[in-house]
C-alpha cells in the first residue's frame, strides 16, 4: 500500500456497495465529474551537487509530492551531470517554490537545468517522433529532418482600455491574433495562437505589468506545429555547461545568447583568473561577456627603482593568471541558474 496510489480527485466508496453492485448487476459506481488529473506543462532537470546525496534527495522529493498533487518526477542520468531527477511542473513559479522548499526543509541546492517543454523530432530516413524533454537531449542538427513545439490557444479577458498594451506585449512574442470579442460594455475577451514555451516564463508578469494587474489569461493545448529551433549552449572558461544549453528559436538566438551571456557576468562570483562566458550555437559564439579577475597590488612594496622591477612583477602576475585559467574551475551556483531562467 502506497499514499501515492489515492490520488486529489479520486472517488472514495464503501466496499460492501461495490460487492453489492457485482451481486446485483447494477452498474459500478461513477467516479464524481469534473475532475481531471493536473499534467506539468514545464520540465526541468533537479541534479544534486554531490552524487552521494541522491538517495536523500530522492526521498525528499517523494515528501514534496505527497502534498503536491501537481508535481511529479522521474529518475534521469546525464553523462556531464550524474543521476538527477526529471520533474515536471505547472510554471516557473512552480518550479521556484519546490526549489525553495528542498533548501529550507531539506538542506538541498541542486543544479537547476532550464525549463523547457516536450518537443517532438523527426530524424532523416524515419517515421517515429522522438520526444525531447530538455536540450541536453538534443540529437545531431545534421541527422534532424524536423522540429516541431507545442502551440496553446490563449485567451485574455481585459478591459477595453487596455487592448493596445496587450497588443504591443503580444507582437513581441511569436503570436497569431485570432480574433476580438466584447463580452460587455467595458470587457473584452482577445485570442491568440502562441507556442507554449512563449508563455511559460515571465509572460503572467508582464500581461499584469501592461494591464494595471486587471487582466487574466487561460489557455489549451492545441497541438505541435513545426518550427525553426536551434541548440543554444553556454561556454564557461571554454567549458559547456550542459544545464544551461536551452532550445530557441532560430531568429532570436543572438538577443537570448546576449541575455544569458550578461545575467551570467552578473551572477557568478569573480575568480582570481578570468571567465570568458560565451553563447554558442554548433560552433559558432553568438555572444561573449568577460567575468574579470580579482587583482592583488603587486607593486606596492615598491619605492622608487628601476622601471623594470615593477615590469617584473607584473608579467609574473599575468603568468600566473593564465596558468590558473587554464588548470582553474568554474563552479556555477544555484542563483546564477535561477538569474538565467527569468527574463
Amino acid at each position: 500500500k502506497s499514499v501515492d496510489f489515492c490520488r486529489v480527485g479520486d472517488t472514495i466508496t464503501d466496499s460492501k456497495m461495490y460487492e453489492r453492485s457485482k451481486k446485483t448487476g447494477m452498474e459500478k459506481v461513477q467516479a464524481l465529474p469534473g475532475y481531471k488529473e493536473v499534467r506539468p506543462v514545464v520540465y526541468a532537470s533537479l541534479y544534486p551537487t554531490d552524487g552521494d546525496t541522491y538517495n536523500l534527495m530522492r526521498d525528499s522529493l517523494d515528501k514534496l509530492k505527497l502534498n503536491d498533487a501537481s508535481f511529479v518526477f522521474e529518475p534521469e542520468s546525464n553523462p556531464a551531470l550524474g543521476k538527477g531527477f526529471r520533474c515536471g511542473f505547472l510554471g516557473l513559479l512552480h518550479l521556484e517554490i519546490i526549489k525553495e522548499r528542498l533548501e529550507r526543509e531539506f538542506n538541498f541546492a541542486p543544479t537547476i537545468t532550464t525549463p523547457g517543454v516536450v518537443y517532438e523530432v523527426r530524424l532523416r530516413g524515419k517515421q517515429e517522433v522522438q520526444k525531447i524533454y530538455s536540450a541536453m537531449d538534443m540529437p545531431d542538427p545534421t541527422l534532424i529532418d524536423d522540429i516541431a513545439e507545442p502551440y496553446v490557444k490563449l485567451e485574455i479577458i481585459t478591459p477595453s482600455e487596455y487592448l493596445g498594451s496587450i497588443m504591443e506585449l503580444m507582437n513581441n512574442l511569436r503570436s497569431i491574433y485570432l480574433n476580438t470579442e466584447y463580452l460587455d460594455m467595458e470587457r473584452i475577451l482577445i485570442s491568440f495562437e502562441i507556442p507554449l514555451t512563449d508563455i511559460i516564463v515571465n509572460f503572467h508578469d508582464d500581461l499584469k505589468s501592461a494591464t494595471s494587474g486587471y487582466a487574466s489569461m487561460n489557455y489549451e493545448f492545441v497541438g505541435y506545429r513545426p518550427s525553426d529551433l536551434v541548440k543554444l549552449d553556454i561556454l564557461l572558461a571554454g567549458e559547456k555547461v550542459e544545464a544551461l544549453s536551452r532550445i530557441v528559436p532560430k531568429e532570436k538566438a543572438h538577443a537570448e545568447g546576449s541575455v544569458i551571456v550578461t545575467k551570467l557576468k552578473d551572477a557568478i562570483p569573480r575568480q582570481n583568473f578570468a571567465i570568458a562566458v560565451q553563447a554558442v550555437i554548433g560552433g559558432k559564439v553568438v555572444a561573449r561577456e568577460t567575468i574579470k579577475p580579482y587583482r592583488k597590488d603587486v607593486i606596492s612594496g615598491l619605492y622608487g627603482g628601476d622601471v623594470t622591477r615593477k615590469n617584473k612583477l607584473l608579467d609574473k602576475q599575468k603568468k600566473g593568471k593564465k596558468k590558473m585559467g587554464n588548470i582553474g574551475k568554474v563552479n556555477v551556483p544555484s542563483e546564477a541558474y535561477l538569474a538565467v531562467l527569468k527574463r
